[in-house]
């Protein structure tokens, strides 16, 4: 919806005038994808993503990672450059601030304009976003008075040319007057019964008329009418009338409903490989129901979560019929259906470790995913046959049986070389998932995992036939900086050793919660607990990579990865069971930067059930957050209070998002 046309206030004569207001907004998102290990000493790690772009650079914490010195910009003609300066009356020195942020001639001194044609027309612009600026603030009576080279701006529109002296002086002078305040206001509505009440609609007589309030009125009218399935629905007449004796805003807004209006035919356009019946299913746009955008966002989002389009439109057709049908068409433009990725990582305990993928996208046309990745890690801390690999291949379908359910398979080879096993793995495993709700999902598969390990126990093989489920609920208003919400996983799986005839059962649950203590949400509290259990005859029946072993930067920072458990003649070899706990103090500073302060708890047992016979091992630190628009780039340093065998003094890790 379009604001206001702005326009010089104070035009003309009388008590009583027309105010009129803009709106401007601008948007900008960007994206950078990077892959972080945490390790207890310092990780950093980096993915790149190939892909046929122009070269850009990429700056953090104020440095450019990639690219040049200088940024390259197209040559001006015939630049003139000015000097500026902004002054108000008021002798707010808080308004006089926001004023000059707001303002173009201000804040793009550097950048001089072609001509004196291109300056003439900063100050037309500038004038109107200062008058916005101040209608904004409540200001109805108030005056801007730019002059260039002392020369007033209407004057200078008239001239030919500009005084040749070079910077040009321009002067802003601000009288931004009274704040105003909203007097009589109506709010009605054709078609469809919404509330006249003024303070429902947040223009309550007698409070700051900011033309913000306004539009925001306006947004809800509007919106309210579209959510009860008026898709047309629009505000046909508006008027804002300012008294400047009086110093009020009086408001009358009337909204036309239209027709309301039901789910019609729905086509694609758009589409090259992709079946575009496969995109209507997904869609699920329920044809014949009355027509409501929370229908269409959930569309929208389905779709994207495919992640085979780089765009997608849902345009709402022309309403048609007695019964109101409208079309709706979907719009979309397909992703590069190649991706290649590469990574590196360095730890001074764990050495360089590398890793890269390959992704073919939309493989049959119908949203399939395939995958190839392999990683290689401890290079130079290892020999040869001592280093830690893996190797995957995995294919994902979608809509396998309907839109709400989807199938996942994978074969992983991985050898894994921590300081208490090593270990020779080849897993097998396929899943049917299905989404109950936009917070639930689950899945429910089988698995055929094969192990050659070695420990403290001696070396053995196993090999299981599992029936593995899980169920996910997730309900955080952000995922990777919740401040409010509900993550909670839980993990079961029922599995046989065929070579050594033994049954087992694995059970894992995990719940985190976030409370923000201000509005604001800079303070917020984060809490995590988790719990397993394996039953199995002893621990020495259940393969080393699957016992519960604890420590390390997903477990209790501070401590050695997986270095916190039951162990045997000093060495680690895990148990049945296992109990962590987290909690954090998180504080926004800034508006990019944070400090966080934490406490982890844990240990794994014998039994199948924590029987506390070592109490829980505690590892307390802090953090540093830089937040990017992807989420925060976190450096936490941790402290183990009771050190074990091979547990350092202290420990870095560096990863993306927070840590739960």
């Amino acid at each position: 919806m379009k604001g206001l046309p702005s326009c010089k206030p104070n035009i003309g004569l009388g008590a009583r005038e027309y105010a009129c207001m803009s709106l401007a907004a601008n948007k900008a998102a960007g994206a950078i994808c990077a892959v972080v290990r945490s390790t207890n000493i310092l990780l950093l790690g980096a993915v790149l993503t190939f892909s046929p772009l122009p070269a850009q650079s990429f700056e953090l914490f104020g440095l450019k990672v990639f690219g040049g010195s200088e940024e390259v910009s197209e040559a001006v003609p015939d630049p003139t450059p000015y000097e500026a300066a902004l002054s108000t009356s008021s002798g707010s020195e808080d308004l006089t601030a926001e004023l000059k942020g707001a303002s173009l001639l201000m804040q793009q001194q550097d950048k001089p304009p072609s001509g004196e044609a291109g300056l003439i027309a900063r100050a037309l612009s500038d004038r109107e976003r200062l008058i916005a600026k101040l209608y904004s603030d409540g200001r109805y009576g108030g005056t801007v008075d730019i002059s260039l080279a002392g020369i007033p701006l209407e004057s200078a529109l008239e001239r030919a040319n500009l005084p040749d002296a070079r910077p040009v002086k321009v002067s802003i002078l601000i009288d931004p007057g009274p704040i105003f305040t909203f007097g009589k206001v109506s709010v009605s509505s054709r078609g469809y019964d919404l509330s006249s009440d003024a303070t429902f609609w947040g223009l309550s007589p007698g409070d700051p008329a900011g033309s913000g309030k306004i539009l925001s009125a306006e947004k809800r009218m509007v919106s309210m009418l579209r959510g009860r399935g008026y898709p047309k629905a629009s505000i046909a007449e508006r008027q804002i009338t300012a008294d400047h004796a009086t110093n009020t805003l009086d408001v009358a807004l009337i909204a036309d409903a239209g027709q309301q209006a039901r789910f019609g035919t729905v086509s694609v356009s758009g589409t090259d490989v992709t079946d575009p019946d496969f995109v209507i299913q997904q869609a699920m746009l329920p044809q014949g129901r009355v027509y409501s955008p929370e229908d269409l966002a959930r569309a929208r989002k389905r779709l994207n979560e495919l992640g085979i389009f780089s765009s997608i439109r849902l345009v709402e057709g022309d309403i048609e019929g007695p019964d109101g049908t409208m079309p709706v068409t979907i719009e979309v433009s397909e992703r590069k259906r190649h991706v290649i990725g590469a990574g590196a990582s360095w730890s001074s305990t764990e050495g360089f470790g590398v890793e890269s993928y390959w992704r073919r996208r939309n493989l049959f046309g119908r949203g399939e995913l395939l995958s190839v990745e392999g990683s290689v890690g401890r290079l130079g801390n290892e020999s040869l046959t001592d280093l830690e690999y893996s190797a995957r291949i995995a294919f994902e379908k979608p809509g396998v049986f309907g839109p709400l359910t989807s199938f996942s398979t994978s074969l992983e080879a991985r050898q894994e070389n921590p300081d208490a096993y090593k270990s020779r793995t080849l897993t097998f495993d396929a899943y049917l998932n299905r989404e109950f709700s936009e917070q639930l999902k689950g899945r429910a598969g089988a698995e055929v995992f094969y192990a050659d390990e070695e420990d403290a126990f001696g070396e053995d093989e196993y090999l299981l036939v599992g029936l593995p489920a899980g169920l996910t609920f997730d309900n955080r208003d952000n995922k990777l900086n919740p401040s409010k919400g509900v993550f909670a996983a839980l993990f079961a799986e029922p599995a046989y050793d065929t070579l050594n005839a033994n049954a087992m059962g694995f059970v894992k649950g995990t719940v985190s919660s976030y409370y923000a203590l201000d509005k604001s949400k800079r303070f917020i509290l984060a809490g995590k607990a988790t719990a397993g259990s394996i039953f199995a005859p002893s621990v020495e029946s259940v393969p080393a990579s699957r016992r519960y072993i604890a420590g390390g930067g997903g477990s209790i920072r501070g401590y050695a990865y997986r270095n916190v458990g039951p162990r045997v003649d000093g060495e680690v070899v895990g148990g049945r069971s296992l109990i962590e706990l987290s909690g954090e103090v998180r504080i926004r500073v800034t508006e990019t930067i944070g400090v966080v302060g934490f406490v982890d708890a844990g240990n794994a047992y014998e039994n199948s059930f924590p029987d506390f016979s070592e109490g829980l091992k505690v590892g307390v630190g802090a953090g540093l957050r830089y937040f990017t628009p992807i989420g925060p780039l976190r450096i936490d340093a941790a402290i183990p209070l009771d050190p074990g065998n091979d547990d350092p003094d202290f420990a870095l890790y560096v990863g993306l998002s927070q840590a739960f």
